[in-house]
């Protein structure tokens, strides 16, 4: 039977699901976050993330194993660390301020024989370079030696109804032997199958590659969109008829960019440490961030066209933004395309309203209007933009009914829309 205590520095999108799934193998846990209103909102019950539903929170709270809370004090005495805080980019330099705070604010609890692993996504050498100085000084325990220390990159895809944490294989790795022995162990007791690795660095660049292999082939698809548009292919077509093809070629989608904390951040980590270290840039990423990063002023300046033809300018007409978060059904709107594009349409003059059922009134920009997606809505409009085909949206009935959809998802069809 396992018994232990497990503190997660971090209850957001990659914290929660870890929290949750260690108190279900038999863990103690508590999940530990520096915002304020996110720690009200656990105590009482509710879920801050869409994967994790109010009543997991509540019979997490109810069975007593699980505290959520912001006092440090209540770390101390852990067997397990995980550590799920952002890592953003600022002025385009990783930004680990808040895996450096995370780490001081766990060192003095650190113990002989416990565990602390790393999940959050960073450059290579992040682990060892930061995190474990940090530890060392303040508790004066030898990172391998007296204590064990990992790193596990998170893949939590937010909205993702077959792939969750419990199924999707883990990666996972330690400073030593010893030490991975101990973070595989604590990770097989929640997930199905791990993916041991040779140092932590190895595992730090598995998560870079896997998300810049998926930055770079939706820049490649998204260049070949405004290949064939500006050529009159039909690219949705072109796609299709590519992806028959048995073997070779994976089917990628294009988009109005991309979004998240994961595509438009983490493979210019790569990017940095490549000039850091190699003093040579990664060119695959910067010329994918220069493709995708375009791609939601190519939105407007496309709806422009459309517009143009019609003898209708954008600035004045009534526009109808569905999605406003950065994948279908989250409210993640971090690195949201759809906010840019909005703001660019509002400095041109036009009337934005924006649908999203998930997304809060915090995440909308400055002048656009909450509505709900409704036929009403789109007939009013002079066009509907499909930023984001959520579920929720019934995307083909609203399209019947407008006068012109703009549709950067493929997810609808008809002879008033026009395809990205």
């Amino acid at each position: 039977m396992i018994t232990g205590r497990v503190v997660v520095l971090g209850q957001g999108y990659v914290g929660l699901p870890v929290a949750m799934r260690a108190l279900d193998a038999g863990w103690t846990v508590v999940g530990y976050d520096t915002f304020e209103p996110r720690v009200r909102l656990l105590q009482g019950g509710r879920s801050p993330i869409e994967d994790i539903g109010d009543d997991v929170i509540r019979d997490a709270l109810r069975d007593g194993r699980y505290r959520a809370t912001g006092k440090p004090a209540e770390l101390a005495g852990f067997e397990f660390a995980v550590i799920c805080v952002p890592t953003p980019l600022s002025d385009g330099v990783p930004d680990v301020s808040l895996v450096e705070t995370a780490s001081r604010t766990l060192a003095p609890h650190v113990s002989p024989g416990c565990v602390v692993v790393l999940e959050s996504t960073t450059y290579p050498g992040t682990t060892e370079e930061v995190v474990r100085p940090i530890l060392e000084r303040a508790c004066g325990l030898v990172a391998g030696r007296d204590f064990h220390l990992g790193y596990s990159p998170e893949r939590i895809d937010p909205g993702n109804r077959e792939w969750h944490l419990g199924n999707t294989p883990k990666v996972v790795s330690g400073m030593t032997g010893a030490c991975l022995e101990r973070v595989d162990d604590f990770y097989s007791s929640f997930v199905d199958k791990t993916i041991p690795v040779s140092a932590t660095r190895v595992a730090e660049l598995v998560k870079l590659l896997e998300n810049t292999f998926r930055h770079a082939n939706i820049a490649l698809v998204n260049e070949f969109t405004l290949f064939a548009n500006d050529l009159g292919i039909d690219i949705r077509e072109t796609i299709e008829a590519a992806a028959t093809k048995p073997f070779g070629f994976m089917s990628f989608t294009p988009g109005p960019g991309v979004g998240g904390h994961c595509l438009p951040v983490d493979p210019s980590f790569l990017s940095w440490r490549s000039r850091q270290r190699l003093g040579r840039s990664f060119r695959f990423v910067d010329l994918a961030n220069d493709i995708n990063g375009y791609m939601p002023h190519h939105v407007v300046r496309r709806l422009t066209q459309i517009l143009n033809t019609r003898g209708r300018p954008v600035n004045g007409s009534r526009l109808l933004l569905l999605g406003m978060s950065y994948k279908k059904n989250t409210g993640d709107a971090r690195e949201s395309p759809s906010r840019r594009i909005a703001e660019e349409l509002l400095e041109l003059g036009a009337h934005v309203r924006c649908a999203d059922p998930y997304v809060a009134d915090e995440g909308l920009p400055a002048g656009c209007v909450r509505v709900e997606a409704t036929e009403a809505e789109a007939s009013a409009a002079d066009a509907v933009l499909v930023l984001v085909n959520h579920d929720l949206f019934a995307v083909q009935d609203l399209a019947d009914v407008a006068a012109l959809v703009l549709d950067c998802r493929f997810a609808v069809s008809g002879p008033m829309v026009e395809h990205l």
